[in-house]
């Protein structure tokens, strides 16, 4: 199931309750009731409560925004350091350059295919990438320079294997989700209250009123599912997340 298939049931569903909550409601309402009596304070209450709600929603989605962009530029920092070993390592001779380029696509087909899906799924990454690492550090640092063009690019080479360690073990921190489970109960109870007392406002079965409930349900769907999808710093599926590792494949 497609994350947009998600949001169109979740918006659908929400649509569907409200509207469905309204037109019972009303049939329950006696013809002598008048909906211009809500008391003031009803309206005030609703009012509050929608403001500070829509508060707390924009810092959830501000919160996992701001991570999955450090996300982003984390794995964005890791390929382009690999990249970096893989162009520099061309000053060295064919067979010393073919090793380096091919431990450093190992590597990346690893993360792609093995430990990106481990990394959404358990939050957690491989030691089989850990292992693939330690080798192009290795056959990078046991080969002695040959002249001073090797001796130049020798140590800029160690300091793009240490950064892309670096952006890994980052990566590794920051796999989890962003909103630990106390935000989420209070975003779903938020918004079940929220849209719960539009009908504290004796909502009536005219058109303009159905809509205006639907529409604002649907809403708060999708802001529900916005903090939902960005939750995950490095996405909730493959083919989203690895097009930088991608990239660096095809080179």
């Amino acid at each position: 199931m497609t994350e947009w298939l998600v949001l169109a049931i979740a918006m659908a569903l929400a649509c569907a309750v409200v509207l469905t909550v309204t037109v019972l409601r009303h049939r329950r309402v006696p013809e002598d009731d008048d909906p211009s009596q809500t008391p003031d304070v009803i309206e005030y209450m609703v009012m509050m409560v929608g403001v500070v709600y829509a508060i707390v929603l924009g810092l959830a989605i501000a919160g996992v925004w701001e991570a999955r962009g450090a996300a982003e530029d984390g794995t964005r920092q890791e390929a382009q350091a690999l990249h970096e070993i893989s162009s520099r390592a061309k000053i060295y001779p064919a067979a010393t350059q073919d090793r380096i380029q091919e431990d450093v696509r190992r590597y990346t087909r690893h993360v792609t295919a093995v430990e990106w899906p481990r990394m959404i799924e358990q939050h957690e990454l491989t030691d089989r990438g850990t292992e693939l690492l330690d080798t192009l550090r290795q056959d990078i640092a046991e080969r002695e320079p040959a002249n001073d063009l090797e001796a130049q690019t020798y140590q800029p080479l160690l300091d793009q294997v240490a950064a892309a360690d670096e952006a890994r073990r980052a990566r590794a921190d920051n796999a989890e989700a962003t909103l630990p489970g106390v935000v989420w109960f209070g975003l779903v109870a938020g918004a079940i209250v929220t849209v719960g007392l539009i009908f504290t406002l004796q909502i009536r079965r005219s058109s303009r009123e159905l809509l205006l409930a639907g529409t604002f349900s649907a809403l708060i769907a999708f802001l529900l599912f916005l903090v939902w999808n960005f939750d995950a710093p490095f996405g909730r599926s493959v083919t989203e997340s690895t097009s930088a590792f991608q990239d660096l494949l095809t080179v």
